[in-house]
């Protein structure tokens, strides 16, 4: 479907899972994970915030906030209590030149009080990314290893881009 656009669908996603390297790397179960339109990221850690960011109006100026990882207790959970968090996947994520992608929270997420916000991934990004997680649930949110939170929906683009994606976030925590 390149160059035309539109939401990728299952069967266009099992073909790219095919290439060198493939779509979504080190998925926990893909059976479970590929969705009509998307796979399902799981949580490999959470982490808390211990200091603050700061963004400027140029990237010299960017300080990420320092984070703790949080452990998963003798049965794989973690308690949250209300407020935000940083998640990183256990999926690699590889996006060709003519695929971008947007993370969406899976609906059982929001029902049980919380979200993940996650930016746009350009296409030509390659690696193991981090999303938000917020609580929003005043009474806390029990969160284990390895659960679907997030799902991403890929998109062709109208034709490859000229340059892929070669931002600060290239090849993360891979």
């Amino acid at each position: 479907m390149n160059g035309t656009g539109g939401v990728l669908t299952r069967e266009d996603i099992l073909k790219l899972l095919g290439n060198t390297p493939p779509l979504v790397a080190e998925a926990i179960n893909l059976g479970e994970q590929l969705q009509p339109n998307g796979i399902d990221l799981t949580v490999r850690e959470i982490s808390a915030f211990e200091s603050r960011g700061n963004i400027t109006e140029g990237n010299e100026g960017r300080q990420l906030p320092r984070t703790a990882a949080l452990p998963f207790d003798a049965h794989g959970g973690v308690d949250l209590e209300a407020g935000a968090y940083l998640v990183t996947f256990n999926e690699v994520v590889n996006l060709p030149l003519n695929v971008m992608a947007l993370g969406r929270p899976r609906s059982s997420l929001n029902r049980c009080g919380a979200s993940i916000h996650s930016a746009v991934w350009d296409a030509g990004y390659s690696g193991r990314s981090q999303s938000l997680l917020v609580v929003y649930n005043n009474q806390g949110f029990r969160l284990h290893k390895n659960a679907r939170i997030m799902q991403l929906v890929f998109m062709y683009t109208s034709a490859d881009v000229g340059r892929g994606y070669s931002g600060k976030y290239q090849h993360e925590n891979t």
